[in-house]
């Protein structure tokens, strides 16, 4: 008997060494592929050869020229011009989102009124359908604001990105309900008014959500083409850098911008990296939170 429960102990183990390399080997595929367009796209962007086509998977030279040429070559492309703009609209509609988030997630998590499972309903309904199918909606009431020319479009990007943000109060919530009640009890039992609480209790308490909520609002005007595009139309003095990016992919510009699209490309993706490193503890934290609710 104790020989073959040691046969079977030797087989389950082998089993699962055998189980443990297949899906090792499987990640490792799965992430060559994942990383692979983001090396060639960062391999691109150093590539001193022209155009779009090429016979070989990595440049034959290499050069800074593609980034200089970014911030200097600014008679066609205001690489620089359309990087501030999106700064400062991802800033604003950081800022305008958050605390729409947060407030509308707490009023979910914390009050009880009428209506209160309904609009829960209908907000997650409504998430189901991408932001796209109300563009063309979008645009006719921008116009009829008069907020689709001139200086007023950076404002109607902002509003744009950030007025229906509040629908997006799930993954706050799910933090939220996670923190004790008794404590806003007691601080109601104190004289506290629900502001106070907010503030006072709940928004330290939240730091990992607010953080992620702070990460997400500022991708979303960073990286949207569709409602940039639409709305600038061919003001390109408004233009973000998405829709410059798109540009320098056009016919006409291709062949000598290609490569500077490509360094372009890695010069967007920095912000981003930058602020996801410096938050990815609090991410987690947050994300791993709004499970648990």
């Amino acid at each position: 008997m104790t020989g073959k429960k040691k046969e079977l102990t030797t087989g389950a183990k082998v089993r699962k060494k055998i189980v443990n390399v297949i899906v090792h080997v499987i990640l490792a595929i799965l992430a060559f592929i994942w990383i692979l367009p983001i090396f060639w796209v960062v391999l691109t962007s150093f590539r001193a050869e022209k155009g779009s086509y090429v016979t070989t998977f990595f440049p034959k030279s290499y050069t800074l020229d593609n980034y200089i040429k970014l911030f200097t070559d600014t008679t066609i492309l205001n690489f620089p011009l359309m990087f501030r703009n999106t700064f400062v609209i991802a800033i604003f509609t950081c800022i305008i989102s958050t605390i729409f988030v947060l407030s509308v997630s707490y009023c979910m998590s914390r009050m009880r009124f009428k209506m209160r499972k309904p609009f829960m309903n209908v907000a997650m309904i409504l998430g189901l359908f991408p932001g796209f199918m109300s563009m063309i909606a979008v645009y006719y009431i921008l116009k009829a604001l008069n907020m689709s020319e001139g200086s007023m479009i950076p404002i109607a990007l902002i509003v744009v990105f950030s007025a229906g943000t509040g629908l997006n109060f799930y993954v706050a919530k799910g933090f939220f309900d996670t923190i004790p009640k008794a404590l806003d009890e007691a601080a109601i039992i104190d004289g506290a008014t629900r502001w106070k609480i907010f503030t006072n209790i709940t928004v330290p308490l939240s730091k990992p959500i607010i953080v992620y909520t702070i990460l997400t609002s500022f991708m979303a005007p960073w990286i949207d083409f569709l409602f940039a595009k639409v709305i600038c139309r061919a003001d390109a003095k408004y233009y973000t850098v998405s829709i410059g990016l798109w540009k320098m992919l056009e016919k006409e510009y291709i062949d000598n911008w290609y490569t500077s699209f490509a360094a372009g490309a890695v010069l967007v993706s920095i912000p981003i990296a930058i602020l996801f490193l410096m938050t990815q503890k609090f991410y987690v934290e947050g994300m791993s939170g709004a499970v648990k609710g």
